[in-house]
């Protein structure tokens, strides 16, 4: 019995070995720091082997007809804070300064397009030091109605420090500055801060992502009438939500669990709140949604 229980673990044992090589790789890459994870993964992407540093004082330049538009220097402004958030301008530096924003009103979306990318450029004049110190964000279209299923597609070049590409710059294209904002996303989580050097890098250089969303619906439900969140915690979840690129939120804020929410010609509703604490005003609701 024991030597026909034996000879039954001789294929497993088999297996394992085969199988233990890849566990360890698999394990050994996630300690590899120069690795970009990209979430969610881009319909179509390319990338290289080449590492470019990112300037602390990046700046804007605009194009097209949507890309002055204040929701894309917000957000421009707003992802720069992320992906220095930890500094960035390398041991020994006093930080970077603060960034300018330009428009290219000598570019549109059809006569500056990623397909002539390998044309002759002329050199940014901005920080050289840096490999990346320019961000180009050029939007076609200057219609800003946020409505479901509007174009979020855009292309995203990252180009290497060579004569072949755009040097000292990254571009994005959309059609509409929600494909932009899209791209500003992705374009952050390919800077990643080196913690030896002190500074934001991009591995795997050159980089080239055409995406859209794959699903037009990309939703996440919270519900406050059977957990109660303060408006701050609403706040940051629908801050996170820009992460993952996902674009409805679904508030269900009353249930019979609970009424936390005002409504001033029915006073006493919210009365069947959890707690007095535990309520939202018609403020709170105007402030998040805002």
């Amino acid at each position: 019995m024991i030597l026909k229980s034996l000879k039954g673990l001789f294929p497993l044992l088999a297996i394992v070995a085969l199988i233990s090589p890849v566990l360890f790789t698999v394990a050994a890459d996630k300690t590899n720091t120069t690795l970009t994870y990209l979430w969610p993964l881009p319909a179509e992407f390319t990338s290289g082997d080449a590492t470019l540093s990112v300037d602390p004082a990046l700046s804007l330049v605009a194009g097209g007809r949507g890309g002055s538009s204040r929701i894309v220097s917000d957000a421009f402004e707003r992802y720069k804070s992320i992906i220095f958030k930890h500094g960035g301008g390398g041991i020994g530096s006093g930080g970077g300064s603060s960034s300018s924003t330009r428009e290219s009103g000598g570019h549109s979306h059809s006569s500056f397009s990623l397909l002539g990318r390998f044309g002759r450029r002329a050199r940014p004049t901005s920080s050289s030091a840096y490999d990346v110190s320019v961000l180009k964000i050029i939007v076609d279209s200057d219609n800003e109605e946020l409505q479901l299923g509007v174009d979020e597609s855009y292309t995203l070049l990252v180009g290497k420090s060579d004569k072949l590409s755009i040097v000292g710059e990254a571009t994005i294209e959309a059609n509409t500055v929600y494909g932009a904002l899209r791209g500003l996303e992705t374009f952050s989580q390919l800077c990643q801060f080196d913690y030896e050097t002190k500074s934001v890098q991009i591995y795997q250089a050159p980089w080239y992502i055409r995406d859209e969303p794959r699903f037009e619906y990309r939703g996440l439900l919270i519900d406050t009438s059977r957990h109660y969140l303060p408006v701050d915690v609403i706040k940051h979840i629908i801050e996170s939500m820009s992460y993952a690129k996902f674009n409805v939120l679904h508030w269900h804020i009353i249930d019979e669990e609970s009424f936390p929410f005002e409504v001033p010609s029915y006073p006493n509703l919210w009365k069947g709140s959890y707690t007095k604490w535990e309520r939202y005003t018609v403020e709170d609701a105007y402030d998040i949604v805002k």
